[in-house]
């Protein structure tokens, strides 16, 4: 194309628009005149990245194929096919295991807060459909998904659900700066809200500018009026800083959270909120409290078999003191003691024969 004075007004009205839209969607926010636009987009590309995504495994597969396709078939051709079909063999294995881990762990935070879930893949990551910190997942509205549900995994809170196709959906995690949720502080009712920061921490601005927490204390999610965006108990994350500044009206806290957001592979979306609140019980257990635990297990052990030691022996004293009597122990002297029964009917014996002789007669 020429450098002409259309082509600039062309460029100038193009880019005006795009800023136009960008700011139209920024303002907004969760009632975007965009979303149509959005879920069509996501509804047309859905499809393409499940596609992709179950393409990678034949790609493998091709160049091997392509690579053993030489006319030499030589020692070494031989050892190199064996080598890489033993790593892709292992890699395979890791991988399942994996992937078992994740699904035994989801199912039990699952089962903890009496969470009805659909189980997902994460198919996709990036900003694909705007500038935020996102994620897309091959379930959709033919699976029940709707907008403003909880996203979590085997480790805790993932996000909330913000786009919906009929095969796949878009995630918002919980650290991107425009994700908000409300919090509740481990074995109280301190609660706070949490703002995804772009990394690996979250903010967390404490209601009560004199609430007592310190760092290890853990939080969960609050919860939202008819459980959307957020169901009550889950597990958010870990306070690893205090901020100690006074004045203000709240306080604030860093938080590790428990997801690794850039390791994110099966989750599940949240389609069933529990009856009852869980409030703690989706936590895990504290490493302290498992030593503590398995300590007691080991005390318990113990007494068990001091007990069964302790039976054998009584038994071996009544044992001897049965065999004592017996064997006429009681009938045993020594030097100085008076005789017993048994001795003076001997020594009567012994005297009525000494009579009956007749060389003692004499």
């Amino acid at each position: 194309m020429r450098d002409t004075r259309e082509s600039r007004l062309l460029l100038v009205l193009l880019v005006s628009i795009a800023f136009a839209l960008i700011t139209m969607d920024i303002r907004g926010g969760d009632n975007s005149p965009l979303n149509g636009p959005r879920e069509a987009t996501a509804a047309f590309f859905g499809p393409v990245e499940n596609g992709v995504a179950s393409a990678v495994d034949p790609v493998g597969n091709a160049i091997a194929a392509v690579r053993e396709s030489g006319g030499r078939h030589d020692r070494i051709s031989e050892l190199e096919r064996e080598n890489a079909e033993l790593r892709q063999q292992l890699g395979s294995e890791a991988h399942r295991d994996s992937r078992i881990q994740q699904l035994d762990d989801l199912l039990q935070t699952a089962g903890a807060g009496q969470y009805g879930i659909v189980g997902a893949q994460v198919i996709a990551i990036g900003a694909t459909q705007g500038f935020s910190w996102t994620v897309t997942i091959d379930a959709g509205s033919r699976d029940g998904i709707a907008r403003d549900m909880t996203v979590l995994n085997g480790d805790g809170l993932v996000g909330r659900v913000t786009t919906v196709g009929p095969s796949t959906s878009t995630v918002l995690l919980a650290n991107d700066p425009g994700f908000t949720v409300g919090t509740r502080l481990e074995g109280g009712d301190e609660l706070g809200f949490a703002t995804g920061r772009g990394d690996n921490a979250l903010d967390v601005q404490l209601l009560n500018q004199a609430a007592q927490v310190k760092k290890g204390d853990r939080l969960v999610t609050f919860g939202s009026a008819e459980d959307k965006p957020f169901v009550p108990g889950v597990p958010v994350g870990e306070v690893i800083n205090v901020d100690r500044t006074a004045g203000d009206l709240t306080r604030t806290v860093q938080v590790r959270p428990y997801v690794a957001f850039t390791r994110l592979d099966l989750v599940g979306v949240v389609v069933e909120p529990p009856r009852d609140n869980p409030r703690d019980t989706v936590l895990p257990p504290r490493p302290e409290d498992e030593k503590k635990s398995a300590e007691d297990e080991g005390e318990k052990t113990d007494k068990t078999d001091q007990g069964d030691g302790s039976g054998t022996g009584d038994e071996s004293e009544d044992g001897t003191e049965e065999g004592g009597e017996d064997g006429g122990v009681q009938n045993r002297t020594t030097p100085g003691e008076s005789p017993g029964p048994g001795d003076s009917n001997a020594r009567r014996e012994q005297d009525a024969d000494q009579d009956d002789d007749p060389a003692t007669r004499n």
